[in-house]
């Protein structure tokens, strides 16, 4: 059986991840192919027998096929890839990176981002740097302004309010952040940070 589809990507963190994949993911191992075969499989089976809801299901279904085939890839190269998505293959830097995630106002520090991950200091910031290829305060400054980035042009809120929202106390020490990561001004990327393409977030 040979299938094909697409998954559509956009908006300003579509490039941190496109700029992730590889350009091909093979999966080896019989054991894994027969999870994939299965997905396969049900999808065959809604579109020969349309029945309602069937295209969401055959959605899903592709979207757990594209997740389990990355979870391989991140498996098979986790010792020797650099990015932000081989760190998450690794436990304590994936919990340091999802508490970034999940609350990017907060004030990290090296240090409280190395409890999270239950390491000390200077090991977490040295296997960090190696495996993601940055530092982790780089890290969190180029994520917050990831975030604002999409704020900015999609939602359109003001400056001050996104500098707020993500745990700056000054519009002006949010702007000079801005400016140095994503190469224009917060009210210049608003009026046409969709065309933009940041060449020192495109790296992250």
């Amino acid at each position: 059986m040979i299938a094909g589809g697409h998954f559509a990507l956009d908006g300003n963190h579509a490039g941190l991840l496109l700029s992730a994949l590889p350009p091909v993911v093979h999966i080896r191992q019989e054991a894994d192919k027969a999870k994939l075969r299965w997905c396969l499989d049900q999808m065959r089976h809604e579109l020969s027998e349309p029945r309602p809801g069937g295209s969401l299901v055959v959605q899903q279904l592709a979207t757990m096929m594209l997740v389990q085939a990355l979870r391989l890839h991140l498996a098979d190269g986790s010792k020797e890839g650099v990015g932000w998505m081989f760190a998450l293959a690794d436990k304590r830097l994936g919990a340091a990176i999802g508490v970034v995630h999940a609350d990017p106002a907060r004030r990290w520090t090296l240090q409280t981002l190395a409890e999270r991950a239950g390491m000390s200091r200077s090991t977490f910031a040295l296997k960090f740097k190696q495996k993601v290829g940055k530092s982790p305060m780089e890290y969190v400054t180029q994520w917050r302004m990831r975030l604002a980035a999409d704020r900015l042009v999609n939602a359109r809120d003001p400056v001050s309010v996104v500098a707020l929202s993500l745990g700056y106390e000054s519009e002006s020490a949010f702007s000079v952040a801005f400016k140095r990561t994503m190469g224009c001004s917060p009210r210049q990327f608003a009026r046409g940070g969709e065309k933009r393409v940041a060449p020192n977030a495109a790296a992250a």
